[in-house]
């Protein structure tokens, strides 16, 4: 009878392939970790040979030598035009203004009373604007009807709400933050929804397979997820706050209200005072840029950082 050639296909199919020693397997992780460790260092050498001082210097010096460059022409176009003082003040007009109002104490009084406003507006607009992005954003059918009426209480101009809030609310803090929230909740709830549709879908599948309910889904995993577009829609919803701010305490004043940065800009307005005015906008854009510096750019730096997203931008 003929001999059968055929392998038995039932033998261990290790034989084929002899296993690795323990001590291979174990200098064969060794290198897996040593391979990725030093691809985390390749992402984080350029931040790592920064100190933190300099860090400052690279962050805070351009825009020093910037303004200090804008202020030297505004001087020289003073000095060689010689426009009329009263429509074109030089430097040293506003600094001295500026000096006034700060020896007056009004200074101090309009900046801490329109950071409050401002502060508390924001937080009570995060509050709100974060879970209606989530609802907007897990909820199809919500997001399909009110979708459209948020992204156009974005673009409408926040004094638009000013008449109506003053009717409303009376000359009192109320009308204040009405026009802050309708300003910054609608950019705050866009920016998490368009961070949220750019969480790729593994995500939502794996948080399912363990086990993840709804809730935990949305907060656990979509929510740390979709972090950069939520913390560029809190950026965007503090300038609507700041910006609302200004516009009403500019157009609401008297009554309970107390005296912003706003007031102190219609008043200088009201005696025809140029230098107060070009003052009160320079501290109001000093603020705000103030504000992105000390509380969103670390944030943002951070995030990216965690990410590895640093190293490929510019130094």
């Amino acid at each position: 009878m003929p001999t059968d050639t055929r392998t038995d296909t039932s033998t261990d199919q290790s034989t084929a392939v002899p296993a690795l020693p323990a001590s291979a397997r174990a200098t064969s992780n060794d290198d897996f970790r040593t391979l990725e460790a030093g691809l985390d260092a390749l992402q984080t050498v350029p931040l790592a040979e920064r100190g933190p001082w300099r860090r400052i210097v690279d962050g805070v010096l351009p825009p020093v030598l910037l303004l200090a460059a804008l202020v030297v022409a505004w001087q020289f176009y003073v000095v060689i035009a010689q426009p009329r003082p009263d429509l074109v003040p030089g430097p040293f007009n506003v600094a001295a203004s500026i000096g006034e109002l700060w020896s007056n104490g009004r200074l101090q009084q309009a900046v801490l009373t329109s950071l409050a406003r401002g502060g508390a507006g924001f937080l009570i607009a995060v509050a709100i604007g974060t879970p209606l992005g989530l609802l907007l954003a897990e909820w199809r059918l919500l997001r399909r009807a009110l979708g459209p009426l948020l992204s156009g209480l974005q673009v409408l101009p926040s004094v638009a709400w000013v008449p109506a809030a003053i009717i409303w609310f009376g000359l009192t803090d109320a009308t204040v933050y009405f026009v802050v929230l309708m300003g910054a909740v609608p950019s705050i709830a866009n920016g998490l929804v368009a961070g949220i549709d750019q969480v790729p879908p593994q995500l939502r599948r794996v948080g399912t397979v363990l086990g993840a309910s709804r809730l935990q889904l949305a907060t656990l995993v979509i929510l740390p997820a979709a972090l950069p577009g939520y913390l560029a829609g809190l950026k965007q919803g503090w300038a609507f706050s700041w910006r609302s701010l200004m516009a009403a305490e500019i157009i609401a004043m008297g009554g309970s209200i107390g005296f912003g940065l706003g007031s102190m800009l219609q008043q200088s307005r009201d005696l025809a005072d140029l230098p107060g005015v070009l003052a009160t906008i320079l501290v109001i854009l000093f603020v705000g840029i103030l504000v992105e510096l000390i509380a969103f750019a670390p944030a943002e730096r951070s995030l990216l950082r965690r990410r590895g997203l640093t190293a490929g931008g510019p130094r």
